[in-house]
């Protein structure tokens, strides 16, 4: 399974329905699991970003298809990150020339 972080950041509809974002959430955990993606944890954060996620999916396809899926519901902007836990980057060092 590949790992995931999203950054994400309250459009102005979002932040206009800010009192929902909660309900938001488990939605998104509802569709989360439903496209096979394991949300690890939600986190909603001061600085940057509004809300942090790390999750789990089987490619990055199933993952993609997910933050479009929120995405297009416009309550936020999403800046997906692949991530590698300490196997891939053992992985990853052991394939460097």
């Amino acid at each position: 399974m590949a790992h995931y972080v999203l950054l994400s950041n309250f459009t102005d509809q979002g932040i206009r329905t800010i009192r929902d974002t909660q309900k938001r959430a488990e939605a998104f955990k509802e569709k989360a699991s439903k496209s096979g993606v394991k949300i690890h944890t939600l986190l909603w954060t001061q600085g940057k970003y509004d809300v942090v996620v790390v999750a789990e999916a089987e490619d990055d396809i199933g993952a993609t298809a997910l933050g479009l899926s929120i995405a297009s519901m416009g309550n936020i902007r999403t800046e997906m990150l692949r991530a590698f836990d300490s196997a891939d980057m053992g992985k990853i060092l052991a394939k460097m020339a």
